[in-house]
């Protein structure tokens, strides 16, 4: 799982998630580079209904607030 979040900012790499992971603050779009479905939330807590973002597929999040789920 990979997020990019400024251009003046590094990657954030999370090898092999598993569980509830607050995205970064500035985060703006994550790549899902794992072999199986991971899931988005507009909250940091992964408790809201979510959205699926399939491997080698990517979704742009909102900065500020969410969470994904592996």
């Amino acid at each position: 799982m990979t997020v990019f979040s400024t251009e003046f900012n590094s990657l954030s790499v999370y090898e092999n998630p598993s569980g509830c992971h607050k995205l970064p603050l500035d985060g703006h779009v994550l790549v899902n580079r794992t072999d199986k479905p991971v899931t988005l939330y507009g909250d940091p807590f992964c408790m809201t209904p979510g959205m699926t973002v399939q491997p080698d597929h990517g979704a742009h999040v909102v900065p500020g607030t969410g969470s994904f789920s592996a």
